[in-house]
């Protein structure tokens, strides 16, 4: 091979890498439980609630309203990423409610009563903690299991890529195990009972999902991802 048809060759396998690359960024982007412009937010409301609010630093308060104010209009605008799509809902209430607090803040910083700012400062950064828990994953084995179900659902199952299922219920098989051998946190001990029957479930479906792909046609193996996602949301709702 000539220098010139090696480097050609070379060029070629590094735009072949960066469309690779530029093809799955978006994929997985959208099955991580995030939104940048929420944890953003955390920079400011940290040293409000953290510092100001408990020394009572009126002043501080006050000079915090315009950085509140463009990080929380940023906030507004952000969009959920295809994995929280099922939490549309909820994010939106809680949003809403997070704009009303924020607007509260603004408005209290702009008065001279140092009382109503103290709690004003309290209900952002509890509508702000709201906001956080309406998308953070319950348990990191639910978030894992949930990624993998993600793709498969909305992206393998309308391409009837039956194969690709099949890869994947292996995988799945695995998580969904993990999940029946997780313990809850101890704020949410009281629903152990209906989540450890939730989890059997799921890991009884997805194992029926391997084994349709391994002796069943496509309708079998599309009837078991159904159940499966149907069996994730029964997880799910437990903590609703």
């Amino acid at each position: 091979m000539t220098k010139k048809m090696c480097a050609g060759f070379l060029i070629g396998l590094l735009i072949a890498g960066g469309a690779a690359v530029w093809a799955q960024a978006p994929e997985a982007q959208e099955t991580e439980s995030k939104v940048p412009e929420l944890t953003s937010f955390h920079e400011i409301i940290y040293p409000i609630w953290h510092t100001a609010y408990p020394d009572k630093d009126y002043a501080a308060l006050r000079s915090y309203v315009p950085e509140v104010k463009s990080l929380a209009e940023k906030l507004y605008a952000a969009k959920l990423p295809g994995i929280l799509r099922d939490k549309q809902a909820k994010w939106d209430q809680a949003l809403a409610e997070f704009q009303s607090s924020v607007d509260a803040y603004q408005a209290a910083a702009a008065g001279t009563d140092d009382a109503t700012l103290l709690d004003a400062a309290e209900v952002l950064h509890a509508r702000y903690e709201m906001m956080v828990r309406t998308i953070r994953p319950v348990l990191k084995e639910v978030d894992a299991f949930h990624k993998t179900l993600y793709v498969v659902y909305h992206k393998y199952l309308p391409d009837k890529d039956f194969a690709r299922i099949t890869e994947a219920g292996g995988e799945m098989l695995v998580q969904a195990e993990a999940i029946t051998e997780a313990s809850l946190p101890k704020r949410l001990e009281a629903k152990t009972e209906a989540f450890d029957a939730a989890a059997r479930e799921l890991f009884q479906a997805v194992k029926s999902l391997v084994e349709s792909g391994q002796s069943g046609g496509g309708e079998a193996v599309s009837a078991a991802v159904e159940i499966v996602h149907t069996k994730y949301q029964a997880l799910e709702k437990i903590f609703d």
